[in-house]
């Protein structure tokens, strides 16, 4: 899927065609942007590159802060400031962390520093940037693991310069610049630098190598040149006290002459910044076009994980984009761990843990399953060091812990790696941490109340006992697994059974319609807490819009009784909002698999495209584009649960390459997906040639099934209405 991707789609704000069909009653609370950039990547990196404007929310783009609705535009055209280092993927309030070391190639005096010049003729593809600076340089950047290399070729002048502005964090926007704590810089040998910034308890180092035989190098502060000096060293830094300061490297450049730029960045000091430089590009003066082969190799070879027959070239490139933004967080680091000093795996950017574990964390453990084993022993290491299983996790530290958003994730995803089997996790260790955290913040609300607001919260607590269980029986505390079973029952606390929905309280970024239909543990029960099949199906209907007629989107900065009229309508939101990314799938639940791909087709054809407003909304560091990934391939994960609920792809014909054997997706009678087209219902699904009567395979199942063929036909069929996916109070006891 490498020739198809787009990384500049979601850069801009949503521009899709006017919805069709039922997708057209879809209210979208939230910002229609998909908060991505195009900058250079590296999959599951520590360090990505990118043309730096200042804009909300990654650096890149033309847009302010942003909550809901159409954003505002900052500037009317792409501009940048200069190129800088580490972005978020997609998310909205990670605003002021990243975008540290900007590094700018100049043509007029320091005091331009910070000007922004147009962006000309933009190229992105996976693991490389380039474009033209309206000052007439052009600019090109790839990345490796740990390091970032830039190539800048300048035209004809007698004052050229490359300068490093290591004071610069953060947005350009109020609120949302990040003054480094303290900082040093030191010049080492010609052309030879290194620095370090501490950024909110995590220390920044960066080693840096120019190539550019006879320029001079300098330190900076305060916008004025050091002459002679090798040093600068900041103790502490407030924002009151913060000038500007850096390094340049100046000289006269002939037309068409090239300067690389080579970074190496760690979390554990400037030697070992060296030693990731060195490891990721080698010594030579010239790396940059083998580096970039390098990190193309790489994507090639991630992307090359999935493969469709795609109806239409735009197809493709959605699909092949959206497999691409699955693949870029989280941030891994492996032996630069700045909370603890041995070496091990490390993982930052685990943001946003409420949008990715029920889309792109599955996607990368089904596909690339020792990456979930590293993210893990990281989270657990966190754990150990800072006291929690994190919620969310970036490169600062500090006291915004997002425990708004959600509680106990983590042991929904570990859940799933723990009944894979994989090697490399101390099950028993993690026992410990997982039986621990659930005692802590809303935790102990559930345990004392028998409920935790926000409501949703008591959904998360007791899912994730009912995860937890199943890794205590892991290890054999047959005590500790009973008693995790039994608080798992708590999830009947947060509904109301008068309405089959859950009780009233706050929410984040949403209602109570949109968490209500979440895949719980027992959807059994849950079923019939709401009056039975037809009763949930009915609700699930009125909330999906059957029969509704169309809604009109917030337009730009929408007025709060747009908003609620919006928020009244108690609609689902589409792919504009991840509490509703399953829901779709509730309908399996209750016989009715026709119903989950009507949904799912129209939120496919109506809800992506191609160009920079080709997502619907913020992409959450991949949890959006991992939805994409999953729904045409037909199937989804109940994250936690080791499962996989089959539905009608969106493709005639698919493979995934597995660790361990290579699964083919065929079908036939298969008609392309179109927005108000009809929708090709599942009649009948052959695995490895066997009739498959049941929607739902075990993740067991899907690590060495060979072929998955599927009848398709214009009617629904009887197919995966008898018997439906397990739940904990099925005879059975719900197991897979």
């Amino acid at each position: 899927m490498y020739e198809h991707v787009d990384p500049f789609i979601g850069t801009g704000a949503t521009d899709l065609p006017t919805p069709k069909g039922l997708a057209a009653t879809w209210w979208w609370p939230k910002p229609q942007v998909g908060n991505t950039h195009p900058g250079a990547l590296h999959p599951f990196g520590m360090v990505s590159a990118c043309p730096y404007s200042g804009a909300y929310p990654t650096g890149y783009g033309l847009y302010d802060f942003n909550t809901e609705g159409v954003p505002n535009l900052l500037y009317d055209r792409p501009v940048a400031s200069g190129f800088t280092h580490f972005q978020q993927s997609g998310t909205g309030a990670i605003r002021k962390y990243y975008n540290y070391f900007r590094v700018t190639p100049m043509l007029g005096p320091l005091d331009d520093l910070g000007t922004t010049w147009d962006l000309l003729d933009e190229v992105a593809e996976p693991g490389y940037y380039a474009a033209t600076l309206s000052s007439g340089v052009r600019c090109e950047v790839t990345v490796g693991p740990k390091s970032a290399v830039h190539r800048y070729t300048f035209p004809a002048h007698d004052a050229a310069r490359i300068v490093i502005d290591a004071s610069t964090g953060g947005l350009a926007i109020p609120h949302s610049q990040t003054v480094p704590l303290k900082a040093h810089l030191a010049m080492l040998e010609p052309g030879v630098a290194q620095g370090e910034i501490h950024v909110e308890g995590v220390p920044l180092a960066v080693h840096m190598e120019v190539d550019a035989p006879g320029w001079r190098q300098l330190l900076w502060y305060d916008r004025r040149l050091m002459p002679g000096g090798t040093r600068l060293d900041f103790d502490y830094i407030r924002p009151t006290t913060l000038r500007p300061f850096g390094l340049m490297f100046m000289g006269p450049s002939r037309a068409e002459q090239t300067v690389e730029v080579r970074l190496g960045f760690s979390l554990r000091g400037c030697e070992t910044a060296r030693d990731n430089l060195h490891t990721d590009v080698g010594r030579e003066q010239i790396t940059f076009a083998g580096r970039r082969d390098r990190t193309a190799a790489t994507w090639r070879d991630h992307l090359g994980k999935i493969a469709i027959n795609a109806e239409s070239g735009d197809q493709a490139t959605v699909f092949g984009t959206a497999l691409y933004h699955s693949l870029v967080k989280p941030c891994f680091a492996p032996d630069e761990s700045p909370s603890w000093t041995t070496d091990g795996p490390y993982a930052f950017d685990i943001c946003t843990m409420w949008d990715i574990y029920r889309t792109q964390l599955p996607l990368m453990t089904t596909l690339f399953p020792q990456r979930s084993v590293a993210l893990a022993g990281a989270m657990l290491s966190i754990c150990e060091q800072e006291g929690n299983l994190p919620i969310g996790y970036r490169m600062a530290k500090g006291a915004d812990r997002f425990s708004r958003q959600g509680s106990a994730l983590a042991h929904t995803f570990l859940a799933d790696l723990c009944q894979l089997d994989l090697p490399g996790i101390d099950w028993d260790w993690a026992m410990v941490h997982l039986e621990m955290d659930l005692r802590r913040t809303y935790g102990e609300d559930y345990l004392v109340h028998g409920v935790a607001h926000p409501i949703s919260h008591t959904l998360d607590l007791a899912y994730a006992y009912h995860c937890t269980s199943a890794i205590a029986a892991k290890v054999r505390d047959r005590p500790l697994a009973q008693q995790m079973r039994d608080l798992a029952q708590g999830w009947r606390a947060a509904y109301d059974p008068n309405t089959g929905l859950l009780r009233d309280s706050t929410f984040y970024e949403g209602g109570r319609w949109n968490y209500s239909f979440r895949l719980l543990h027992d959807m059994r029960a849950r079923i019939a807490l709401a009056g039975g099949d037809e009763a949930f199906v009915g609700l699930l209907d009125r909330f999906f819009g059957y029969d509704a007629v169309p809604v009109t989107q917030p337009g730009v900065a929408p007025s709060v009784a747009e908003m609620d009229a919006g928020y009244d309508l108690c609609r689902f939101e589409g792919l504009n909002n991840e509490p509703d990314y399953e829901a779709p799938w509730s309908y399996h639940y209750a016989g009715r698999p026709d119903r989950t791909a009507e949904v799912v087709h129209a939120a496919i054809a109506n809800q992506f495209g191609t160009g920079r407003g080709g997502l619907p909304g913020n992409d959450d560091s991949g949890g959006l584009s991992a939805w994409y990934v999953w729904a045409t391939l037909g199937l989804f994960p109940v994250a936690g649960q080791n499962l996989f609920l089959v539905s009608a792809p969106a493709v005639a014909e698919s493979t995934i390459r597995l660790p361990e054997s290579e699964l083919s997706i065929t079908t036939r009678g298969f008609e392309p997906v179109e927005a108000g087209g009809p929708v090709s219902y599942v009649q009948s699904i052959a695995v490895d040639g066997k009739t498959l009567e049941r929607p739902w395979i075990s993740g067991r199942e899907l690590r060495r099934v060979r072929a998955l063929h599927i009848e398709f036909g214009p009617q629904p069929s009887a197919w995966g209405t008898r018997i439906r996916p397990p739940s904990t109070s099925d005879p059975t006891g719900g197991e897979p």
